[in-house]
């Protein structure tokens, strides 16, 4: 008879991030999209701006959310912690390979964290949403003037005696003409870059639930309930014991 052993691995604080960070992925996507086809949907320049305003919002959670995941790497559970998270480390490479063998062969090995692969994974979701998050910054600076840099900004395009505090959205009789068109050659990069960083994003995004509903049909381990609950269940010996846990209990 199969026993089944319920470990505790993801603490509340790594969960609230992971359903906020859904969340604001999803507002911010369609929100996105929606701006990136102001043109075509018709969308006057108020409609634009309170667009703009939202996604810039929901962008300021995004980014505190994740810049918390990042302390939370320091401060979090055994499991939440940069070293059981991202790939690396002494024996890191043969655990991959085991992994991945033992995957192909159909009886993979059961993980309490992150299996090996998937910490490549949440690597490259890390790297894009940082990428992401800066960007987005710098946008919301060249857009609409919003901080950390927007007041900066203002001040950089500003017409010779305008208060840059009363530097506007789609108000071009404020703007220095060379000034503004000297910041928006500077913007262009970066828009490109957070604009393809979007669907490589959405891509990875799409990749990650895959492989985790597929984990969890292959693996097994209840590796969606966990995120719920904080807890796994599973049927044989973990692969990653907490070793350090086991010996203070």
């Amino acid at each position: 008879m199969t026993e089944l052993k319920s470990y505790p691995v993801w603490d509340a604080t790594t969960r609230w991030f992971h359903w906020i960070n859904v969340l604001c992925f999803i507002a911010l996507a369609g929100l996105g999209l929606v701006i990136l086809n102001t043109g075509a949907l018709a969308i006057p320049n108020p409609g634009k701006l309170l667009l703009k305003t939202l996604h810039v919002w929901v962008g300021y959670v995004f980014v505190l959310n994740l810049a918390w995941r990042f302390i939370w790497g320091f401060a979090g559970n055994h499991y939440a912690r940069w070293r059981q998270m991202l790939p690396g480390g002494p024996g890191y490479g043969q655990e991959l390979r085991d992994y991945l063998s033992s995957f192909s062969a159909g009886h993979p090995k059961q993980t309490i964290g992150h299996n090996p692969a998937g910490r490549i994974g949440i690597a490259i979701l890390l790297l894009l949403m940082t990428s992401q998050a800066i960007t987005g910054l710098v946008l919301a600076g060249t857009d609409i003037f919003y901080p950390p840099l927007g007041h900066w900004i203002a001040g950089w395009i500003a017409a010779p005696g305008v208060d840059p505090s009363s530097v506007a959205p789609y108000t071009p009789a404020l703007y220095d003409k060379a000034s503004y068109d000297s910041m928006r050659s500077v913007r262009e990069p970066i828009s490109v870059v957070h604009a393809y960083g979007f669907y490589l994003l959405a891509f990875m995004v799409m990749v990650h639930i895959a492989a985790v509903v597929m984990t969890e049909l292959r693996e097994g381990g209840t590796l969606v309930s966990a995120m719920f609950t904080g807890r796994k269940i599973l049927d044989r010996p973990a692969a990653d014991p907490n070793t350090d846990h086991r010996r203070k209990k």
